[in-house]
């Protein structure tokens, strides 16, 4: 009888549980509402703050992340520049020579590096939501003339700080993760067990699923990424990370919240001010903190200070 009331009461206490451990996996367009209440940044740096978590960058974090260089070893995080059209670019990097063979060799460079070839940061004003920008900025402050504010030139300064690389490949024992595999919040607690690296205030995390090398096997695909849950928006508040980038969108894509169609670009932009790094080549960063058994660098990179600009190309540089 003992026995059978034991099996009774587990089975009572464990289901909920079971549960509410599993609900971060189906959220919905309510939940995510109620998680931009929760993790919102806006005032945190006063009403007038244009640079969100960038802040959190100061001269202390930058003495550290200095203090990373042991070797002086660099990688670049940016893929090389597409010139073809293909699935995944529609808008196909352009360069013309318009002088060549005499005294002076010159060309022209043109590239709409929104979307999912190109390496680039997105500023703060990249996202509306319900007619706001970050910070409760109006919509109306980006015209045709470009972002009146959180434009690009909030990062003209820099970034210069500790990067963490999660090498969500490794982690799941695979070449590449395929499109629309999600990465949750357990996974991001295995990582930072699995590589002994704790990520902390101020951080630029960085997401290798192995896009390009997929991309250089199978070829090029017009939709879906690997990439973080939504439900990874929490994590990364307690942390207090200052940047987030991966070698694809950081969402996963298809999201998997019903109703939202990009929760993490709305999470890291609209809510937290936390400016996004996006289609970076991570292969020979993994590659280098696998030989040097390391999984944080010195990531230092700059935009173009295009005045109203959304975003600029990049060529970031993780240097141990």
């Amino acid at each position: 009888m003992r026995l059978r009331l034991c099996l009774v009461l587990c089975t009572v206490i464990f289901v909920p549980l079971l549960s509410s451990a599993d609900h971060h996996k189906n959220l919905n367009a309510d939940d995510i509402k109620e998680m931009a209440a929760e993790l919102s940044n806006w005032g945190r740096w006063g009403a007038d703050d244009q640079k969100g978590a960038l802040n959190l960058i100061t001269p202390a974090k930058r003495v550290e992340a200095a203090g990373l260089v042991k070797k002086g070893i660099s990688v670049s995080l940016a893929r090389d520049v597409i010139k073809t059209i293909e699935p995944d670019n529609p808008r196909p990097f352009m360069h013309t020579m318009v002088g060549y063979g005499k005294q002076w060799n010159s060309d022209n460079y043109s590239v709409s590096y929104h979307g999912f070839a190109h390496s680039h940061l997105d500023a703060l004003c990249h996202y509306i939501h319900n007619g706001k920008l970050y910070n409760g900025f109006s919509a109306d402050e980006v015209t045709e003339k470009g972002a009146a504010k959180l434009d690009v030139r909030n990062a003209k300064e820099g970034i210069f700080t500790r990067g963490v690389l999660i090498d969500a490949a490794k982690l799941k024992g695979v070449k590449y993760l395929e499109p629309g595999t999600p990465l949750y919040p357990e996974d991001l607690d295995a990582w930072e067990k699995m590589s002994g690296t704790k990520i902390k205030r101020g951080d630029a995390v960085l997401l290798y699923t192995g896009r390009w090398m997929r991309r250089d096997e199978l070829g090029p695909w017009p939709s879906g990424a690997a990439g973080f849950h939504a439900s990874c928006a929490p994590w990364f508040k307690e942390r207090d990370i200052a940047v987030i980038g991966s070698d694809g969108g950081s969402d996963v894509s298809p999201s998997q919240v019903d109703g939202v169609g990009s929760p993490v670009h709305m999470m890291m932009l609209y809510v937290m001010g936390v400016p996004i790094l996006d289609n970076l080549e991570l292969e020979r960063l993994a590659k280098q903190c696998d030989e040097l058994d390391t999984y944080e660098f010195l990531l230092a990179t700059a935009p173009i200070p295009v005045e109203g600009g959304t975003g600029s190309p990049l060529n970031p540089i993780a240097t141990f």
